[in-house]
């Protein structure tokens, strides 16, 4: 049971950070907005994470969805994660009213239409997932997936 609990934490984590960083690519002045309303990096790194964010998003959950590399993704999305977390919590915290761009768009917003609480419990969900693939990620469909021996199968060890 416990690979195919594996599969199902592969893929949704997978398809999450393939979604957000796709949303992200077509639009990289909004990225950028997104980045740099956190005011937590220097401007000139702004630019940079804006574009290599979604490129990592977009590997590592394709490396997550082709079931390839899949502990190395893992701690890449866990990492990912915890940084979303600790920026919008950051955000909350300063009283910054913004937009996450989790999933595309970003920047300010007006008052009262701020999801902090929300975005903060999804990211920890999704961190809890990829702390577990990272921890077992032997799963099913996976194309990275080592070979199974027979004997293994036939419960003789």
């Amino acid at each position: 049971m416990a690979p195919w609990l594996a599969t199902a934490a592969r893929l949704l984590l997978g398809v999450v950070l393939v979604v957000a960083g796709a949303l992200k690519m077509p639009d990289p002045a909004a990225a950028e907005r997104a980045v740099r309303a956190y005011r937590l990096l220097p401007e000139e790194l702004v630019s940079l994470v804006a574009f290599g964010l979604p490129v990592l998003e977009i590997a590592a959950g394709l490396a997550l969805l082709a079931g390839v590399f899949v502990r190395t993704a893992a701690i890449a999305g866990a990492v990912l994660m915890a940084v979303f977390i600790a920026a919008i919590a950051s955000a909350w915290a300063r009283g910054l009213q913004i937009d996450c761009g989790c999933f595309g768009g970003g920047g300010e917003v007006a008052a009262g239409q701020t999801a902090y609480p929300g975005e903060i419990a999804r990211d920890t969900a999704l961190l809890l997932v990829a702390l577990a693939l990272a921890w077992r990620p032997r799963s099913r469909l996976a194309l990275g997936a080592p070979r199974v021996d027979r004997t293994e199968n036939a419960g003789v060890r």
